[in-house]
């Protein structure tokens, strides 16, 4: 169990305090909402009813969103999909604790932290099939979104190159004196990665204002977090490093929430990095190519589908009278046919332009690529026939 210092221990308490759960390794865990919806009102943080009914929309506009992805991948009409199933409160709840001037440096498995900070569902869904919807116009493998205007960096496929990057900005930011806070996210499986020890040891030593939000989904792939640390918990690891690490229910949206304000308020108070250890599951294979039956077994997934952090919020708003079966059934009705027909309008783009081989090299074309462009339109090359109907590949 890793130590809190002062602040954590003003805003919640001492660790031994945190409320327990029935899982495996909930030593030292925060946790507000329990899986009936009943809350702890001594650590349940302001927010407005307003936003935690958008904050529950936006949940379950990330699971349905993956189960119309994964069909879609099933029946061929997109190639590839990384689902996050279970993992939604743990996305919406770290990205809701964010400002607009924030930096996020996301893995591949964060569409509703994306979704928050102001992608839109049309958008995330023609990244997919890579057409000329796609912003990236094809250049990236699904799931790999980013965007400049909203302070969102592209996805890479390397498992933790994300997070020396954010606490590279972070201390850049800090040499600016910008009120910038920069959130890293990565799951277990990254810990064991050395872009996870230099970043965590450069903010340490530099007291950058980075948070490093670990998902701990249990699984790296097909790899047991048993087999990734012989460390009692992931959070404790950010106490070699001489900063705190906190340990969250990552199906419990407010408890998200709560730590990644705490931990935000402390960067741009001057007070460094943070680690959250945010415990959670991968309901769902870890992409269209996996199959989970092969190493892990039904009664596992079966005790943590009773945690589903969607129902909790679910329960909770019931409690609080802010949510009733109607409102329910009008926001499945309504989410389906977004997508539904998010999905009709994405499948009617083309596939990116030729041109844009030359146009999107450098913010501006090149006098040299402009000459390349032009001979290569004049020579009359185009899309071969043979490849039309093998759109997405």
């Amino acid at each position: 169990m890793a130590p809190v210092n002062s602040s954590w221990r003003r805003s919640f308490g001492s660790p031994s305090g945190f409320r327990r759960g029935d899982g495996t390794a909930e030593e030292g865990l925060l946790r507000i909402i329990d899986a009936d919806g009943t809350y702890d009102s001594k650590l349940e943080p302001r927010v407005a009813p307003d936003l935690l009914k958008r904050a529950y929309r936006h949940l379950v506009l990330v699971r349905t969103l993956d189960n119309r992805m994964l069909s879609l991948q099933r029946q061929g009409r997109i190639g590839f999909y990384v689902p996050s199933t279970g993992e939604e409160a743990a996305q919406v709840g770290s990205a809701m604790a964010l400002e607009k001037r924030d930096w996020v440096f996301p893995a591949y498995r964060e569409p509703g932290a994306a979704l928050w900070r102001g992608f839109s569902v049309a958008t995330l869904i023609a990244q997919a099939y890579g057409n000329a919807k796609d912003p990236q116009q094809g250049r990236q493998m699904p799931n790999h979104y980013g965007a400049r205007d909203i302070n969102y960096v592209p996805v890479s496929s390397p498992v933790g190159t994300q997070i020396p990057q954010a606490v590279g900005v972070a201390w850049a930011a800090k040499i600016r004196k910008e009120d910038i806070v920069t959130l890293t996210y990565f799951g277990d499986g990254a810990t064991s990665e050395g872009d996870f020890h230099a970043g965590m040891n450069f903010a340490g030593v530099f007291k950058t204002p980075t948070i490093f939000f670990c998902k701990n989904n249990q699984w790296a792939i097909s790899v047991p977090v048993s087999k990734q640390t012989a460390s009692k918990t992931l959070a404790q690891k950010a106490f070699a490093y001489g900063f705190d690490g906190v340990r969250v229910d990552g199906n419990d949206l407010l408890a998200v929430y709560a730590v990644t304000k705490a931990a935000a308020d402390k960067a741009r108070s001057g007070g460094g990095p943070t680690m959250i250890e945010a415990v959670t599951y991968r309901m769902g294979p870890h992409s269209s190519s996996d199959d989970p039956t092969r190493y892990r077994s039904k009664d596992e997934v079966d005790t943590w589908a009773k945690r589903d952090p969607i129902e909790r919020v679910r329960k909770y708003l019931e409690l609080k009278g802010l949510w009733s079966k109607d409102s329910e059934d009008k926001l499945r009705v309504e989410l389906e046919e977004l997508l539904q027909a998010t999905i009709k309008e994405v499948e009617r783009s083309p596939p990116p332009p030729i041109e844009t081989l030359f146009t999107d090299v450098y913010a501006e074309l090149t006098p040299q690529l402009k000459e390349q462009m032009d001979a290569f339109l004049a020579s009359g090359e185009r899309r071969r026939p043979e490849t039309l109907d093998k759109f997405p590949l």
